[in-house]
């Protein structure tokens, strides 16, 4: 059931091209994706949707780690759970997009969450619905990894915080905007390609 569900998933996927594409045009009809088409979720859209474009035009994936990424042999899907006022999936899904353009391994897929309830449902954390999730799947529609919805080091970030203020509230969010700014992806790919070597290093010992 769970492979079944999973190539249904990956079929239903749209390409960063078209997702980019759907932004654009929720900005120009004032609207959102997911269930809840309120202000809050539309303004976010359209912050996003700029984020995105800054982040196309300057993000750079260094080269070794997109060496790392050309390393890979067997084809992939990255399929990705995400909605477009989510501020994580806006500073993370270009990052993603880069990567799979700098490897023919990498198909790069995407799929909004409250469209997809029982394929997210599979990929909780922490038993909540959290995004951006990142599944990484093989040919054989098997799941070999996922990640998300922050990388290691923002995810410590929300824990330190919570920890010391007892929840997450609008003074961290913007901190952490900042923190995305400054970082301009480096978390997110170093996480990625600790996955990637990690597979990679599995590979060869079984070559052996």
């Amino acid at each position: 059931m769970t492979n079944e569900l999973i190539k249904k998933s990956i079929a239903k996927g749209i390409s960063y091209t078209a997702y980019v594409e759907l932004m654009n045009r929720l900005v120009e009809e004032e609207s959102t994706t997911g269930i809840e088409q309120v202000k809050q979720r539309i303004d976010f859209t359209k912050l996003n949707t700029s984020r995105i474009r800054r982040l196309d035009k300057t993000l750079v994936i260094p080269e070794p780690s997109k060496q790392v990424f050309r390393d890979m042999k067997e084809k992939q899907t990255w399929l990705v759970l995400i909605e477009s006022w989510c501020a994580d999936g806006a500073q993370t899904i270009p990052v993603l997009n880069k990567i799979a353009e700098a490897s023919p391994a990498i198909d790069l897929k995407i799929l909004l969450r409250d469209d997809n309830p029982e394929f997210m449902d599979l990929f909780l954390t922490n038993g909540t619905r959290s995004i951006p999730k990142l599944v990484i799947v093989d040919h054989n529609s098997n799941v070999l990894n996922t990640w998300g919805p922050r990388s290691q080091v923002a995810t410590n970030m929300v824990l330190a915080y919570k920890k010391e203020n007892g929840k997450i509230d609008d003074t961290f969010k913007k901190s952490l905007q900042v923190w995305y700014n400054k970082n301009k992806g480096e978390a997110i790919i170093n996480d990625l390609v600790n996955i990637v070597e990690d597979s990679l290093t599995l590979e060869k010992d079984f070559d052996k």
